[in-house]
């Protein structure tokens, strides 16, 4: 039988694994691609936009967000395959974090923090998905089996 906390796991896992196949087929030299000014003044990078999603377990361990932009250094992950990594690494600290609450067959220490970790990072896919599409790219979901 599943439970709360199995279904939201798996959620969190499923956009997680989605973000990261995003970021792992983008080209390497577009990842400083941004959108046009004149449409986001407050554009960010290709690389910038997945790299808030993997941060979320921070607050999984209940630590207190710092009120700083949840957005990985540029100067420590300047490269592809370092914004990769950590975005693999994502699933994994969300998944402990769980594990290691009281109580571990029942929902996470909060639901609604789970679900809002989802929700976001669904919403990282979506502007990553604008980014493939602006470059002429088809993202990995839209492409033919």
């Amino acid at each position: 039988m599943q439970t709360t906390r199995d279904v939201l796991l798996k959620s969190w896992s499923e956009i997680g694994e989605k973000v990261v196949q995003l970021a792992e087929q983008f080209p390497e030299e577009k990842y400083d691609f941004k959108r046009s000014p004149a449409c986001a003044p407050s554009a960010i990078s290709f690389a910038t936009s997945p790299s808030g999603t993997a941060t979320s377990a921070k607050s999984a361990r209940g630590e207190k967000p710092d009120g700083k932009l949840n957005e990985l250094p540029k100067a420590q992950y300047a490269t592809k395959a370092a914004v990769v990594k950590a975005l693999k690494d994502k699933p994994r600290r969300g998944h402990r974090a769980a594990e290691a609450e009281p109580g571990r067959r029942r929902a996470p220490r909060s639901t609604d923090l789970w679900v809002s970790f989802t929700e976001h990072s669904g919403e990282h896919y979506g502007q990553l998905v604008v980014y493939y599409r602006l470059n002429g790219i088809v993202p990995p979901a839209s492409r033919g089996q």
